[in-house]
């Protein structure tokens, strides 16, 4: 089965910039399948920042979930549910379906593996994974835009109950067509469920050509 984006319309005002955590659980009381199924991936939501740790909804601001499209049914449900999100709260609108949309170059707002706090270690990680998935685009950090940490990759921090996971910001670079998909589809790292590892694409640049596993007829 190909895998989708469930996408749904939010209303309201503001939510809390660190929301995969109390998104997930909210999820998961009118899904509780959603729990323990590895398979599923949540965007984080998009918005405009207006305090430190506050964004607010505007006209990119989607619940978005990735998912199998055999798997669709049980989401449904959210539609109309009201999610308290750290007192913040967001109503969900209706649905639709999206399909995923290659791209050359693809971003992830925040990357995690275990145990990979230092950004060497997650980029071997990354690099591993890439390797397995056999995906030839390229990793790269994405620069930190405060002053302080300039040239720095740029390090988030996904809060867990009473746990600080921490991750990166991630672009992968160069894809083919196929290899774009495939991204989409397994993503990289943990917690997807929690906004971690989901691919976006970005850009318009040209793919890269598949190389050819034969050579052409001549003939």
């Amino acid at each position: 089965m190909p895998i989708i984006d469930l996408s749904f319309v939010l209303v309201g005002t503001t939510f809390p910039l660190d929301h995969g955590y109390c998104l997930f659980s909210a999820i998961c009381r009118v899904v509780p399948g959603m729990h323990g199924d590895r398979s599923i991936g949540v965007h984080p939501i998009r918005g405009r920042q207006i305090a430190p740790g506050v964004l607010t909804l505007d006209e990119r601001s989607r619940l978005k979930l990735r998912l199998p499209s055999d798997e669709i049914a049980p989401y449904i449900a959210l539609a109309g549910q009201a999610f308290e999100l750290e007192s913040h709260r967001l109503q969900v609108g209706i649905p639709r379906v999206e399909a995923l949309v290659p791209a050359a170059n693809l971003a992830s707002r925040l990357v995690t593996f275990r145990h990979a706090l230092a950004p060497s270690d997650l980029e071997e990680d990354v690099r591993r994974e890439l390797a397995r998935l056999e995906i030839s685009g390229t990793p790269h950090f994405v620069p930190s835009s405060r002053p302080a940490f300039a040239g720095q990759p740029l390090r988030r921090v996904l809060k867990v109950r009473e746990k600080r996971v921490v991750g990166y910001a991630l672009r992968v670079t160069g894809l083919t067509a196929e290899e774009c998909i495939r991204l989409q589809e397994v993503g990289l790292g943990g917690r997807r469920r929690m906004g971690c590892g989901v691919f976006v694409p970005m850009g318009t640049t040209k793919f890269v050509r598949a190389p050819r596993s034969d050579p052409p007829d001549r003939g």
